[in-house]
């Protein structure tokens, strides 16, 4: 069977300080249509990335509001998940063909997982690329489940038509497709069901964004031989072409001409399903050189989610310097702990900072240099810009809206499905 996630309890009340008065009422009341409903997530890993991050909270969430909500994570090689990491990258503007013999791949763990399903659900959400195809190759998907929702994490604004093309069966089997911005579908992309546009979220309350004092991340940053004392910039991402970090380290070097004492953290976790990542990590690792200043740190380092909460809230400039982004939580995550954040002028990064007002976009190494340097001498500006940036966050962004987004799907789904049964039967 596919493996089940195991995963610690929440509760909504614990939100209420965040949140407007009576936010929480509301929602309850929302969730009150759906309780009892089974409720199924499935993805490819665990571990190691932004869709995982969200599913910790959203499914206790969705089990406090009185949902049954699991959450399952598919299985395969090696070869299976450097096959999808070229989907990946080819449905984010990359020109690699997709050859037969990785379609075979792909469709043969897509039918094993397939095989391995069990169980009755009102509602399967199935998240990115990796097990698009499962309801394909059920004998009998509504059996499984009555609704199948596809959630497209990814910025398909430079897609791969002939890629798109081959999936486009797999995904017509939906519902309901959900991409995180309008600004993803084009009319070609559009050759879907219907389409819903959700957000993502951070929890507040997670260890990554949790208040930390000031001993602690001083403790933190020393433990790993960074000193607190001096100007640091920090990403968090994984070792990826599209986090373009050989492009922060040479808008680092830019700035470490004008301010000599500054030091560059890169910070990332490793994940299951990113054969790709270590390549990239050793790439990075090659144009960072010997210089002394530059520290590239993962989990393999013993960096978790409390370490990346203190890399942040100890950073004196934040940066994503994405080429491409589905959304970018790091930069959520920044925001919330008031950091000004430069970050690439693409994807979901767009939706978040405000240029000028919470930090600045960015379209090249000597742009993003220029707006570091800016804010390593403008402390005011930071402060202000950090302000402005936790509120956008406590606006937009927390995962109590991420759970509100989703029951209102489940409604949508329910009312149209209705609508069509009372079609049918006249």
């Amino acid at each position: 069977m596919l493996v089940s996630v195991p995963l610690t309890q929440k509760s909504l009340a614990d939100y209420e300080i965040f949140v407007e008065p009576g936010a929480i009422h509301n929602l309850r009341e929302l969730a009150g249509e759906f309780a009892g409903a089974r409720v199924l997530h499935i993805n490819a890993t665990a571990y190691g990335g932004g869709v995982a991050e969200l599913l910790y909270t959203l499914v206790p969430l969705m089990r406090d509001a009185g949902l049954v909500a699991d959450w399952k994570v598919i299985q395969g090689s090696e070869e299976f998940f450097t096959v999808t990491k070229i989907m990946h990258n080819c449905l984010q503007g990359m020109d690699i063909p997709v050859t037969d013999q990785m379609k075979k791949i792909y469709e043969h763990h897509n039918v094993a997982n397939a095989k391995m399903m069990v169980g009755e659900y009102d509602y399967v959400i199935v998240h990115d690329p990796q097990p698009v195809a499962l309801p394909y190759f059920l004998k009998n998907h509504r059996a499984l489940g009555k609704k199948w929702i596809w959630r497209c994490h990814l910025d398909l604004t430079k897609f791969s038509r002939d890629l798109w093309e081959y999936l486009t069966p797999f995904i017509q089997m939906y519902d309901d497709v959900v991409f995180t911005s309008p600004g993803y579908v084009d009319e070609h992309a559009a050759q879907v069901p219907p389409c819903t546009f959700i957000t993502p979220t951070i929890d507040p309350l997670s260890p990554k964004n949790t208040p930390l004092d000031d001993q602690t991340v001083a403790r933190t940053l020393r433990k790993y031989h960074i000193d607190p004392e001096r100007p640091l910039i920090t990403q968090v991402s994984r070792y990826d072409p599209w986090k373009d970090p050989l492009g922060v380290i040479d808008a680092y070097k830019l700035v470490k001409e004008q301010v000599p004492g500054a030091v560059l953290l890169l910070a990332a976790s490793m994940a299951t399903d990113d054969p790709e990542s270590w390549h990239y990590y050793e790439k990075t690792a090659r144009h960072a050189g010997e210089d002394p200043d530059i520290f590239l740190l993962s989990n393999l380092q013993g960096v978790g989610n409390m370490e990346i909460n203190a890399f942040q809230r100890g950073s004196t400039v934040v940066v994503q310097k994405s080429l491409q982004e589905g959304f970018g939580l790091s930069v959520t995550e920044a925001l919330w702990k008031e950091k000004a954040v430069v970050g690439g002028n693409v994807g979901g990064i767009v939706l978040q900072i405000e240029d000028g007002v919470n930090g600045f976009l960015v379209d090249s190494v000597e742009g993003c240099a220029e707006k570091m340097l800016y804010l390593l001498k403008h402390e005011q500006e930071r402060r202000r810009m950090g302000g402005a940036g936790r509120e956008k966050v406590r606006d937009k962004f927390l995962s109590t809206g991420n759970l509100e987004a989703y029951l209102n799907l489940f409604r949508g789904l329910a009312v149209a499905g209705r609508r069509h049964e009372k079609e049918h039967t006249a």
